[in-house]
């Protein structure tokens, strides 16, 4: 299909096997600085993009909005564009103690609270990310020293429940390291489509903090978890370098 993809607002001409994909639009703009040769492409509803090159190799940004059903779309409308693999650089928040602000978590395994992967397949099958794609990430990582965790997340539909807490606490019990709302559909979608995909965390909310208030400064730039965003980007952009010098 090399017609403009509906939504993303994109067609082939793009040209790129990788996209990285944050939720936030604004937060591209903390992508381009650690890329070259920017364009900036379209932005239509929550589809804001811009491709640029990372060691030589052609990526492509695109944030895809709040919640599982965009990422979906997102997914399906990228893979009609060509793009192979995909990075979701995201935030969360932690339900462990030993997880600061700042630390990114790179996910191994997702629990498909939310409802868009449930409309795809039945809850039986897995949320979990490209090996290879995720063993790049893990080691990106830690080669720039980044405080980092491996470990499942939790992907859920909505930040205003009523027991929001009681369903933290259940599933922090059973070993979860954090909360987000996007990741179950990337790998659960992605898996499906044939996708590589994996999902990097950043944690922007102090354990057992207010995740209303900490989700506020993050957005304003206020705290520590700024950094934990960049190195979520240099990661992702990493791992991609470390696909594509091995699938040559």
């Amino acid at each position: 299909m090399s017609e403009l993809q509906p939504h993303i607002r994109l067609s082939k001409e793009v040209n790129s096997k990788y996209a990285i994909m944050p939720g936030d639009p604004a937060r591209l703009d903390r992508i381009a600085p650690f890329l070259e040769d920017v364009q900036e492409l379209t932005f239509n509803r929550e589809y804001r993009s811009l491709v640029g090159t990372y060691k030589g190799v052609r990526i492509l940004a695109i944030s895809t909005g709040m919640g599982g059903a965009s990422v979906a779309i997102g997914i399906e409308e990228l893979k009609n564009i060509g793009v192979e693999a995909m990075i979701r650089i995201g935030s969360c928040g932690t339900i462990q103690p030993q997880i600061k602000v700042g630390d990114i978590i790179i996910v191994n395994g997702a629990v498909r609270d939310d409802g868009a992967s449930q409309t795809y397949v039945n809850l039986k099958f897995p949320a979990v990310p490209d090996t290879d794609l995720t063993n790049y990430c893990i080691e990106a990582a830690r080669e720039q020293n980044f405080p980092n965790h491996v470990g499942i997340c939790r992907s859920h539909d909505s930040f205003y429940i009523d027991n929001e807490d009681e369903i933290n606490a259940f599933w922090a019990k059973r070993g979860v390291l954090g909360s987000d709302m996007e990741t179950a559909t990337l790998l659960t979608v992605g898996r499906l489509r044939g996708i590589k995909t994996a999902s990097i965390l950043n944690n922007v909310v102090p354990y057992e903090g207010d995740t209303l208030d900490s989700i506020g400064d993050y957005a304003s730039g206020e705290d520590a978890s700024m950094i934990g965003e960049k190195n979520e980007i240099i990661t992702a952009l990493e791992a991609f370098v470390k696909l594509d010098k091995a699938s040559k």
